[in-house]
């Protein structure tokens, strides 16, 4: 008996003495929020799993390590996750809440790790499809503006929170699936665990964004998703330049025209120079597929910080004039004026009096001329563009169109349900993962 005691003591100090040495190889300094309201600063090795850190953090909580549950970004976290996976930077968050006595076992990988792909633009049999058999198993890139620190287009993360008490310690009944699960509140729903939230224990996720390249700064840290920006998974040539690059930018457009972020930004500063951007009343000032697709425009203006910080001045500065336009406002449309100019609607003959001094014609904003103005068609076909888009090169720069191709040539459909499967190994015995059908 006296033996058994003195072998578990010894057994805990040489779990104690490997413990701290785990702490000198390396360390992250992170902060642990329990469910009343109380933060801990603690410094952990990433090459820790978390039945560690529910061994440090437990004592310091009053419980036990098996009273301990982890939650970060959605997902009780597996006692076998390592930190070091779950895209945890410097002085980020984890929530730490004692376990329900009805409470079953819920955990998983963190929401990085479960998801597999989030560039899809919809749901479709087709989107399925491509997340189960050709986007490889990896950890997501998102790309976000971020405007408090690094004031650039940078990676980002993805993070989630109750939509009600905005607590972290939130976890999710299911993983989004397309953009809008993500964009939209209310979409999914989950169970919080802090104390006093307002919805109880069940409510609703709220999405949001951080950098990645920053040390965080708490959970009001957020940055703007850029939605329309991917990994090119699927290897999609550009609309314009026919290359294959990495990311891309796919148009909000029924065909899913890609293109790379070079020639955006070529697109957008021609647009700019010839003030050919569209003024819309609900998406403001913003550009339409270079393909000519109806129904494009880019909702999200912060797509456009792509630019140098000069050109998105200069179009902030054009959208400002658009909406003065609107007021019943003119602009000078000398190159390299712009200015507003507000004159007697009855008056044709308009003088810019802001520099230039150009005298131009306030129906068709020529020149100024006598006799009746040209129409709009004679001259757009006199004037010439610098970005053109060949549509043949447009047929085969489609985001969805590569994804039926591979559909295709790698699967074969369900006898019953017709849902495209491909067999991974092992014998020919196949199960439907949508139905349960059984076939060889």
């Amino acid at each position: 008996m006296i033996l058994e005691f003195l072998l578990q003591l010894l057994q805990a100090m040489f779990h104690v003495f490997s413990f701290s040495r785990k702490t000198l190889s390396n360390s992250l300094n992170i902060y642990i929020k329990s469910s009343n309201g109380n933060t801990l600063s603690v410094s952990l090795d990433p090459k820790w799993d978390i039945k560690n850190v529910k061994q440090v953090i437990a004592p310091k909580l009053g419980l036990s390590p098996e009273e301990v549950k982890i939650i970060f970004a959605g997902k009780e976290l597996e006692d076998s996750t390592v930190i070091e996976d779950c895209d945890l930077g410097e002085q980020s968050i984890l929530h730490a809440v004692k376990s329900r006595q009805d409470h079953t076992a819920r955990a998983s990988k963190p929401l990085n790790e479960a998801l597999k792909d989030l560039q899809l633009g919809k749901i479709s049999e087709a989107d399925d499809a491509i997340e189960e058999r050709v986007i490889e198993r990896r950890r997501v890139h998102f790309y976000v503006y971020c405007a408090t620190t690094c004031t650039g287009v940078r990676e980002g993360k993805l993070r989630v929170r109750c939509s009600a008490c905005k607590s972290g310690a939130f976890t999710v009944d299911s993983d989004p699936r397309c953009w809008s699960d993500v964009l939209d509140h209310r979409k999914i729903s989950g169970h919080c665990e802090q104390e006093g939230c307002p919805d109880g224990p069940v409510g609703w996720a709220e999405f949001y964004f951080k950098c990645s390249e920053h040390t965080s700064q708490g959970e009001r840290d957020q940055a703007v998703p850029l939605y329309l920006i991917r990994a090119n998974l699927r290897e999609v040539p550009c609309l314009a330049c026919t290359d294959v690059s990495d990311p891309v930018l796919v148009f909000p457009c029924e065909a899913s025209h890609v293109t790379c972020l070079d020639c955006f930004r070529q697109y957008c500063v021609s647009r700019l120079q010839e003030r050919q951007f569209v003024s819309d009343a609900q998406l403001g000032y913003t550009l339409p597929c270079p393909a000519g697709c109806p129904n494009s425009l880019i909702a999200e203006c912060h797509h456009f910080r792509l630019l140098t910080d000069q050109q998105y001045a200069q179009y902030q500065r054009f959208g400002a004039e658009e909406y003065v336009l609107k007021a019943g406002g003119v602009l000078c449309p000398q190159p390299g004026c712009g200015a507003g100019i507000l004159a007697d609607p009855d008056c044709t003959r308009i003088v810019c009096q802001n520099g230039c001094g150009f005298v131009f014609c306030r129906l068709c904003l020529q020149g100024y001329h006598i006799g009746e103005c040209q129409t709009r068609e004679q001259i757009v076909a006199s004037g010439s563009s610098s970005y053109s888009v060949d549509p043949n090169r447009a047929a085969t720069a489609r985001w969805d169109e590569a994804s039926r191709v591979t559909i295709r040539v790698m699967t074969k459909p369900c006898p019953k349900c017709r849902t495209a499967t491909e067999r991974d190994g092992g014998c020919m015995h196949m199960v439907c993962t949508r139905c349960n059908f059984h076939w060889s």
